[in-house]
């Protein structure tokens, strides 16, 4: 049962971190003037997400929750990951530069905000589930035979 409660609460911190990601993204688009720092907080935040979600798949192995929930609890981890090949793709295959970008890479980059929002909703549903999960008591373990 504690093992179960860690997993709920780490999952709480994953859904914490991720709507973190959403303020700290909107202080990188509007400080001004930008700087390489703008993002600072974000770019950091996100990887303390991805730490959280790797952990998170980990607990829920730990709690024994069933392959479904350690699938989604997973998800988050693999969309993270998708996050950061979003930013790289849209500057590699759109053509963007430091100076200036362009409309293919800002397409391809703006699915980096639609790809936050599955997060968010995948960490909300994993949480919702891992309580159902804590709630349930254990199997009982069978007796040995005499």
């Amino acid at each position: 049962m504690m093992m179960r409660r860690i997993y709920v609460a780490i999952v709480g911190l994953l859904l914490a971190s991720g709507a973190l990601q959403f303020y700290f993204a909107a202080i990188g688009a509007f400080s001004r003037p930008q700087t390489d720092d703008s993002f600072a907080l974000h770019v950091m935040n996100g990887r303390i997400f991805a730490l959280l979600a790797l952990v998170a798949t980990l607990a829920a192995a730990l709690a024994r929750a069933p392959g479904r929930l350690i699938g989604l609890t997973a998800l988050t981890l693999g969309l993270t990951i998708v996050q950061t090949l979003i930013v790289v793709l849209g500057n590699v295959i759109g053509g963007s530069t430091e100076q200036q970008t362009t409309g293919v890479s800002l397409a391809i980059i703006g699915l980096h905000a639609l790809n936050g929002l599955a997060i968010l909703g995948v960490a909300s549903r994993v949480l919702m589930r891992a309580r159902a999960h804590a709630t349930i008591a254990p199997a009982a373990t069978a007796e040995p035979a005499r």
